[in-house]
């Protein structure tokens, strides 16, 4: 095999090769551990030991897996709701606000720079008996307001507060991608406001929605302040039995098993999502 001809022999592909060992060694490796983990017998420290599924049967043995469905659950919510929430708001960042959009860009941004656990505690303030909301609530208008903190709606909230940007910022370029030519001409020809917006405005912003949606999905169903600090540990997300697993329990193969488990559900689904898009015809590129 002549020179030009072998693998090295392309600047590009040279170049790429401290990325590719940066990947190897950074994803690749870590996953494959925590693959070979999950089939080692519960609570050893090795790689070396008789493979077995001992894990995954005491993951469905044992409902483990109930906390599983808690995070895809309140994470399909959150998808949902911030849909609903962002929609709106990044169309009028577009297409309303005009010189004021960057200005509430900025302060959409602004919480991010503050640690979450922060922010989640000062929720915690603000929704706690006799705190900021109960305790304005009963001294201006004699209301009392019941128990929200540490329950289900509470974890909810907190998860449509904390990955809102993420959410916001794709669907915000998403929308930004429309062109208003094709606005007009959906006007010139008589289409009325709800028909620009059904046939020609949502879908050419499906992009941006789709990747805030998977990013926002990818994201929650891995939180777990949220559910510590809000939910007051009512909610086991199982992220929680994953740490669990890994430090007080140390048994590393049922952590490890518990988190390929989600790794799989989670990949099945994005995958499924992604596979119903064609992201090169929505984007114009063929």
């Amino acid at each position: 095999m002549s020179g030009d001809s072998s693998f090295l022999a392309q600047p590009g592909r040279r170049a790429a090769i401290p990325i590719m060992v940066l990947l190897l060694l950074g994803f690749v490796a870590p996953l494959l551990a925590v693959v070979g983990f999950s089939f080692m017998p519960p609570r050893t420290f090795g790689l070396w030991h008789e493979p077995s599924l001992e894990n995954y049967e005491r993951i469905f043995s044992d409902n483990t897996y109930v906390s599983l469905l808690w995070s895809l659950g309140l994470a399909s919510l959150t998808v949902v709701l911030l849909a609903l929430i962002c929609y709106p708001v990044a169309y009028g960042l577009v297409r309303v606000f005009g010189r004021w959009s960057t200005a509430l860009t900025l302060l959409f941004t602004i919480p991010l720079i503050v640690s979450e656990n922060i922010r989640l505690y000062g929720w915690v303030l603000f929704f706690i008996k006799g705190g900021v909301l109960p305790g304005t609530l009963k001294a201006l208008f004699g209301v009392e307001m019941g128990d929200f903190l540490f329950t289900p709606a509470a974890v909810l909230f907190g998860m449509v507060y904390v990955y809102l940007p993420f959410m916001l910022f794709p669907m915000t370029l998403g929308i930004a991608m429309v062109p208003n030519q094709m606005r007009e001409a959906a006007r010139d020809l008589g289409a009325t406001r709800w028909q620009v917006f059904r046939e020609v405005e949502l879908p050419l912003s499906t992009p941006g929605l789709m990747i805030g949606s998977l990013l926002t999905f990818v994201l929650a169903v891995g939180a777990i302040a949220e559910a510590k600090v809000l939910g007051g540990q009512r909610i086991i997300p199982i992220t929680h039995d994953i740490e669990i697993a890994f430090t007080y329990a140390q048994n590393w193969p049922l952590g490890a098993a518990l988190a390929v488990l989600l790794m799989l559900v989670v990949s099945v689904l994005v995958l499924t999502v992604l596979k119903r898009f064609d992201l090169d015809q929505i984007l114009g590129k063929r």
